[in-house]
């Protein structure tokens, strides 16, 4: 006897907002004449992974309580009693409430190295004892809605543009062993909609020997702690050539980055973990020195 299990979302996309009703079918295919089972359960759950870096197994102790997953959502329907289908298959529509549990929010989907947000729909086909249960599970989406942050003090009135100039002289490390040169540039604003391009420019004034390249790095900056303490680890998300080869000077060079989906989400700050973006212009020079220039960002969903 084979029978399949599966479950089809209404909405294509599968992103819903907290409050929203999720809808669609549960699809059960058999090719006996009737398959008997024990009822259909559907569960909706919600939660936060948290994993400490390799670097931190030695205080692994002190943050036990940190890294358990926090759930943000667990809601069970009974979606029949136990019964039995007809050959072929059968469509069983359902609809379920998306309701953080008590205390919690509906944080953004997001897949992190050190922290992960993920929901999925978990639908069980209880069969007798000498049958196998049937499981499927079924990921989805969840998106603020527009305005909607849980963090409202993150983002404040100093939203502005950044201008910049880069040199030996303004880099964090004193710029040990970097030539002689000046970088200078400006991003739109340091508080970005995760909807809207990365935007600004940079231009070449001066560089004493040929540079290879140029590039833009995007990076989370994840925590995870406690009271007791936290393991804070920046990872890159994605890196974008802005400038091949010695590039001319005095010449604007564009910036044009898409915040990629899943891998980014609005700036999340809890008292269990958090997670934050930075931007990174790097410069190669033709001797594979390189020099780093760090801007931390904040992204919002408007």
């Amino acid at each position: 006897m084979s029978i399949t299990l599966d479950i089809k979302l209404k909405r294509v996309d599968k992103v819903y907002h907290e409050g929203d009703n999720i809808t669609g079918v549960i699809v059960v295919t058999s090719n006996s004449d009737f398959f008997k089972h024990e009822g259909i359960t559907l569960t909706a759950e919600g939660s936060v992974n948290l994993q400490i870096s390799s670097k931190n197994v030695g205080i692994i102790e002190a943050f036990y309580n940190s890294i358990k997953p926090i759930q943000l959502l667990s809601i069970t329907c009974d979606v029949t009693g136990s019964g039995k289908l007809p050959a072929g298959t059968t469509q069983i529509p359902f609809e379920i409430p998306l309701k953080a549990k008590a205390n919690q929010y509906l944080y953004e989907t997001y897949h992190g190295v050190y922290v992960n947000i993920s929901y999925a729909l978990r639908c069980d086909v209880k069969r007798s004892f000498l049958s196998k249960d049937l499981q499927k599970q079924q990921q989805f989406l969840i998106q603020y809605k527009p305005g909607k942050n849980p963090n409202p003090q993150i983002i404040t009135d100093d939203s502005r543009r950044i201008t910049f100039d880069l040199s030996p002289a303004s880099l964090a490390s004193g710029g040990n062993g970097a030539p002689d040169f000046l970088l200078n540039g400006e991003f739109e604003t340091n508080c970005c909609n995760i909807t809207k391009p990365f935007k600004g420019f940079l231009s070449l004034i001066k560089c004493a020997v040929p540079i290879r390249s140029i590039e833009l790095q995007l990076v989370r900056v994840e925590t995870c702690g406690c009271a007791e303490g936290y393991a804070r680890e920046a990872t890159e998300i994605q890196n974008i050539q802005i400038g091949d080869g010695d590039v001319s000077q005095k010449i604007n060079i564009p910036i044009y980055m898409i915040f990629p989906r899943l891998f980014t989400c609005p700036t999340l700050i809890t008292k269990n973990f958090k997670i934050e973006f930075e931007v990174n212009i790097v410069i190669v020079f033709q001797d594979d020195h390189l020099v780093t220039n760090n801007f931390p960002i904040i992204l919002v969903r408007e």
